[in-house]
């Protein structure tokens, strides 16, 4: 079994400084118009729980389920697989994409044309982190916490193999040998 070493990319006080930072401008774009936060699962779920804590006005969630990766997978697939759909209505209502990370940009641009045959009131995306090296598809990010570099990411709430998930700062993942 590979053994793996871990370099820490972003400390937990660091993650929480972006989420308050974030906060503070959804905050002021949306204080009167209880938004629609749809979470991407499953790297999402951490940071959208500190996300809608930290907001502190009324919203809703919900969330999908979508993939392009298989497991014991560190690329893309390129492909996006739904395991969930929106399972409530979104016309003409705010609705915020959250994702913890966004990578090639498949993802959520799947997520913004899924949505906008939704035909919502306004679709934007908050994003905690943004992987520029290896997108394939411009996308964009309308709130974002950081850029970071071209290694596999684990951490708060992202994961290799669904292993990792549970560290508080976020990671560079480096297999040995």
């Amino acid at each position: 079994m590979s053994e793996f070493q871990l370099e820490m990319l972003y400390t937990p006080g660091d993650i929480e400084s972006a989420i308050a930072r974030l906060a503070r401008e959804i905050r002021r774009d949306y204080r009167n118009k209880n938004p629609v936060l749809l979470g991407v699962l499953k790297g999402c779920f951490v940071f959208m729980a500190d996300l809608v804590r930290a907001l502190d006005i009324p919203l809703e969630t919900e969330f999908v389920s979508l993939s392009s990766y298989g497991p014991r997978r560190t690329q893309s697939k390129g492909t996006i697989e739904v395991f969930q759909g929106l399972r409530k209505p979104v016309r003409g209502r705010h609705v915020i994409v959250v994702e913890d990370i966004v990578d090639t940009g498949i993802t959520v641009d799947f997520a913004i044309r899924y949505l906008r045959r939704r035909r919502p009131a306004t679709l934007r995306v908050c994003a905690l982190f943004d992987k520029t090296a290896r997108r394939r598809v411009d996308v964009p990010i309308d709130y974002l916490g950081y850029k970071v570099p071209d290694c596999f990411l684990v951490g708060y709430g992202l994961d290799y193999d669904e292993r990792f998930r549970y560290l508080p700062g976020l990671y560079c993942l480096k297999e040995d040998g």
